[in-house]
């Protein structure tokens, strides 16, 4: 009876260590497969003939004008001011005038 037990023993101890072999193969082989992987590459799209340049031109012309229009517009604010101080200012010198003479 000892004989089958030894036996059965030394089965598995035989089987335990093809059990770590394969898992070594295992390993080795998904290594591999991993270093043989081509890097990914993301590259970016060229762009082609989908860029829409007329629209681009098209935003680039408006921006231009609304910025025409806020420089005319700054500039009259300024001249409305000039005008304004220029009046007031002459209003108060000839209020200064008509006090001295009542």
């Amino acid at each position: 009876m000892t004989d089958p037990i030894a036996k059965a023993a030394r089965d598995a101890v035989e089987a335990s260590d093809n059990t770590e072999q394969l898992r070594l193969i295992a390993a080795v082989l998904q290594a591999q497969q991993l270093a043989q992987q081509q890097p990914c590459r993301h590259d970016t799209p060229a762009m082609g003939r989908d860029f829409a340049y007329g629209k681009w031109l098209a935003v680039g012309g408006v921006a231009c004008a609304i910025a025409v229009c806020l420089a005319l517009a700054a500039v009259a604010i300024a001249v409305a001011i000039a005008c304004a101080t220029v009046c007031l200012l002459i209003v108060w010198s000839v209020w200064r005038d008509v006090r001295k003479h009542f």
